[in-house]
């Protein structure tokens, strides 16, 4: 039986209330790249709650996804300095990201800092390894895909930059 509860969709709203916030804060960033997206992390509420808590507490500081999840949902590939409004399971906006550091690679070619700064598990490479192959196999099937050890990353760091009571010091 899967456990997992699909998550709420997103109050783009909400979302597009904090973005105006940040904007209003941090012109400057905003001018020097104005892409943003409204996302969560994960497949579900929970793993959406969890990772969000994970990027609150300052331990989460990176990112993966499949450069086909990104074609698949017809979004552009982030872009360094580009923002995202991150909500949790329920849809709420709770942060604003900046990207600060982008490649691509495939799974092989993820070393154990990127692991380390992804925060999650143990944060070993060999962590990362298990919990994203589950992870991409099951998103992968789910959009009637098969997922590969050669399929093309997009690995991510960023900082939080909104609300200022969770955003990374200078």
């Amino acid at each position: 039986m899967d456990s997992r509860t699909p998550p709420a969709p997103l109050d783009t709203d909400a979302a597009e209330a904090m973005w105006r916030e940040y904007a209003a804060a941090r012109p400057r960033a905003v001018a020097a790249c104005r892409d943003r997206t409204v996302e969560r992390f994960g497949d579900s509420a929970e793993l959406a709650d969890e990772l969000l808590g994970l990027v609150l507490d300052g331990t989460k500081r990176a990112t993966a996804e499949l450069v086909a999840e990104f074609a698949h949902r017809d979004d552009p590939l982030p872009r360094v300095g580009s923002h995202w409004v991150v909500c949790d399971g329920a849809g709420a906006p709770r942060a604003v990201l900046r990207s600060t550091e982008l490649r691509i690679g495939t799974f092989g070619s993820v070393d154990a800092a990127f692991a380390h700064d992804e925060g999650e598990d143990d944060r070993t490479l060999a962590s990362w390894r298990v919990e994203h192959r589950r992870y991409w196999e099951r998103t992968c099937a789910a959009r009637g895909a098969v997922w590969s050890e050669d399929d093309e990353i997009v690995l991510e760091r960023f900082s939080v930059v909104w609300p200022p009571e969770v955003a990374d010091r200078a």
